[in-house]
């Protein structure tokens, strides 16, 4: 089989849960390599859920899901960070430690990841630092940066381990337009280099400007693109 052609994720009949109630069902759809892929819908309509249950947070109760290689209906939990080694996830609200350096937030999911050698791990965060154009923040705290900088930061934790996929949830809800702006190119730019991703927005603004296939949670169903018209209002 060659893998080089399989769908970096994919999910069959599947069933999303928050807590014990199903939030959507008969979910259907798969994400390409390098494809750049929209998900949206209104607030607790399922997205996030959809997300957690792809990086193995939330279990899959029902149906099959594969992701990056992973059964996501009978991965084990010690298979969990290999799982995430091959994702990278990125957060509306950074979550970097606030007591650590930029450099310290880097290391520590590296060696979280069984990364030991020390050079090895210097030269991959200044690797990723150069790809989200932030070289110079190596030894700041993350109280020393923009809003928009941090978020840089958390985009260079998700690229340490050159995952497959990337999976952002709203990752420019928090910021000024322009700033917005900066980071969804730095997300085209990754996406030209190979790496799929898909986005959770409520900014409409971006689904108007660019063609991407769209996912939409609505009504305990996922709607795509490529089979409905799906619409993208100021209402979701």
């Amino acid at each position: 089989m060659d893998f080089s052609t399989q769908p970096v994720l994919s999910m069959t009949q599947a069933t999303i849960f928050q807590g014990e109630n199903p939030v959507l069902t008969d979910v259907n759809f798969s994400v390409e390599q390098h494809e750049f892929v929209f998900l949206i819908g209104r607030t607790g309509s399922g997205k996030s859920s959809l997300l957690k249950t792809l990086y193995a947070d939330l279990p899959l109760k029902a149906g099959h899901a594969e992701v990056v290689g992973y059964n996501l209906s009978k991965i084990k939990t010690k298979e969990v960070p290999f799982l995430r080694r091959k994702i990278g996830i990125i957060f509306q609200d950074f979550q970097l430690f606030t007591d650590r350096s930029v450099s310290e937030n880097l290391a520590f999911v590296l060696k979280a990841t069984g990364w030991t050698d020390a050079l090895k791990i210097r030269e991959r965060i200044s690797d990723v630092l150069l790809q989200v154009g932030l070289v110079d923040a190596l030894n700041k705290m993350p109280h020393q940066l923009s809003g928009g900088e941090q978020q840089r930061i958390v985009i260079a934790r998700a690229l340490l381990n050159n995952p497959s996929i990337l999976l952002a949830d709203e990752p420019t809800g928090n910021l000024d337009p322009d700033v917005a702006d900066g980071i969804f190119k730095l997300f085209q730019e990754i996406n030209k280099q190979g790496t799929a991703i898909l986005m959770a927005t409520h900014n409409h603004e971006l689904l108007r400007k660019f063609p991407y296939r769209v996912l939409k949670c609505e009504k305990g169903k996922l709607l795509d693109s490529q089979l409905h018209d799906v619409s993208f209002g100021s209402s979701f």
